[in-house]
């Protein structure tokens, strides 16, 4: 039975990373014998698998790291910043409270 390149192309990715079932791999394995076009497709994912980027994914690493340190850092600022917002305005309220209602801590001497 000949089978499609078509449907080889669907199982070549499962076959490259070795989970597709037994039959699956003895058909795709019977089309490589006598398919150069697949053969060439299966060998392209061997080719495009980056094995040796260690350097750059260590860079790119740091470059999230600092981001994520930047973040954090903004993060504290505008908490403190809002808790001394919200430290002022409640002190000013209380002082214009204070100031404009006839508030004393002292009971009026009759």
């Amino acid at each position: 039975m000949k089978i499609s390149c078509e449907i080889i192309k669907d199982l070549l990715p499962l076959y490259h990373d070795g989970v597709c079932s037994n039959d699956s791999k003895t058909m795709v394995e019977e089309h490589l014998a006598y398919c150069d076009s697949c053969k060439a497709e299966l060998q392209a994912m061997d080719d495009e698998l980056p094995l040796n980027n260690a350097e750059q994914n260590l860079n790119e690493a740091e470059a999230v790291k600092k981001l994520s340190r930047r973040w954090k850092k903004g993060m504290n600022k505008s908490l403190l910043k809002g808790i001394l917002i919200t430290i002022v305005i409640i002190a000013l309220v209380a002082l214009v409270l204070y100031s404009f209602m006839d508030f004393r801590i002292l009971p009026k001497p009759y």
